[in-house]
């Protein structure tokens, strides 16, 4: 089956693949063979249709932003799950069999008024308006268009603009080895995890589940639940799998930030990205919500204890706690000292290699009863 599934991405996928395109028009064609062909790539979860990917926007007091990307040709939405070692490693390729198109119009409708703007060259798109009326806590769906030379609707995509309530909390989450075991420090064990599992059979720390509950509501009640955002290194590749894995794992709904789209000729170096951009999209989450204190999550398999150390220097009232999980034994003196610097700047900190102990930690701190 690999050697099968590599031959379909070098014979078949990869011609499609070499290089961003920029915008045509790729709707359905009328011919047999166009229809014989879309056939073919829908066998193997694939489809050579024009798809907009809307991710999870946020924003607050009239304020908005969302993110998505524009594809040529993609993989489609995984709807079974098996143990099948194969069947995992082919659908783990397909995320990463893009043609991302550049220069797409898209246009955004809102309360009347339409927001345009252009694809990039990786075919990512970010919306950033403003309104009047502020939105009521809570998920709200939305719609990008796209259209042609003639202003003719070609395809749309939905996604979610995420408003927080009125919470004194706000919680910034690492992904991989923060909450699902990843082996980030070993490439090899990583890539056999990613390779051979899938959303439904890759597994959670032990009690990190009920601590994530508990903070979600740590000084709030059900009913307006404290903001999650998850800030990974993890690539745009990955959205519905790793939002796949947290709703079935119970972990707090929230937005998702997450790295540069890859090509399928990057596919071995997944997870590994300039983690300064993560710094960046923390930054700007914070800016988004100056009145509100964030705990964050990470581990120390990669950045995180200096990306957070920077964080709260940046914003020193923002930061309420810092969490790492040991994972990486050769990092740990490091780690110990980056977060003795910040617990003497009044940073409370916690470094633990079991849910258990963050979890009295936050109880010692009163972030949770």
């Amino acid at each position: 089956m690999p050697a099968f599934s590599m031959f379909l991405a070098e014979a078949i996928i990869r011609p499609h693949m070499q290089t961003t395109q920029t915008i045509v028009d790729s709707r359905p064609g009328t011919n047999w063979w166009a229809t014989a062909w879309r056939n073919v790539l829908g066998w193997f979860r694939l489809t050579n249709e024009t798809t907009i990917r809307v991710y999870h926007g946020y924003g607050q007091a009239g304020r908005y932003v969302i993110y998505g990307h524009v594809l040529g040709f993609g993989p489609l939405t995984r709807k079974h799950f098996s143990k099948n070692i194969w069947k995992n490693t082919a659908a783990l390729m397909r995320l990463f069999m893009v043609r991302p198109l550049a220069g797409a119009p898209l246009q955004l409708r809102w309360e009347g008024e339409i927001f345009k703007t252009l694809s990039e060259n990786d075919g990512f798109f970010k919306f950033e308006w403003s309104v009047n009326r502020h939105l009521d806590p809570g998920w709200h769906p939305l719609q990008v268009e796209m259209m042609d030379d003639e202003n003719n609707l070609v395809t749309t995509g939905t996604g979610y603009i995420f408003i927080p309530f009125a919470t004194q909390l706000g919680f910034i989450s690492d992904i991989d080895d923060t909450f699902l075991i990843s082996h980030s420090s070993n490439l090899r064990k990583r890539l056999f995890v990613l390779f051979t599992r899938n959303a439904h059979s890759r597994k959670p720390f032990e009690g990190v589940i009920k601590h994530y509950q508990a903070l979600t509501l740590a000084g709030t009640t059900a009913d307006a639940p404290n903001p999650f955002f998850y800030v990974s290194s993890s690539e745009w590749n990955l959205f519905e799998y790793i939002r796949e894995f947290t709703s079935i794992n119970g972990l707090p709904r929230g937005v998702f930030l997450l790295n540069q789209l890859k090509r399928f000729s990057q596919l071995f170096k997944t997870g590994q990205n300039n983690h300064s951009t993560k710094f960046m999209r923390i930054v700007r989450v914070m800016e988004n919500y100056p009145t509100q204190r964030f705990v964050l999550l990470g581990d120390s398999s990669q950045k995180d204890p200096d990306i957070y150390a920077s964080i709260a220097q940046h914003f020193p009232n923002q930061v309420r706690a810092v969490y790492i999980r040991d994972v990486y034994k050769k990092n740990q003196q490091k780690v110990r000292e980056t977060l003795q610097k910040m617990e003497e700047a009044g940073v409370p900190c916690c470094f633990f290699a079991h849910s258990a102990e963050a979890f009295e930690h936050s109880q010692k701190i009163g972030l949770i009863k």
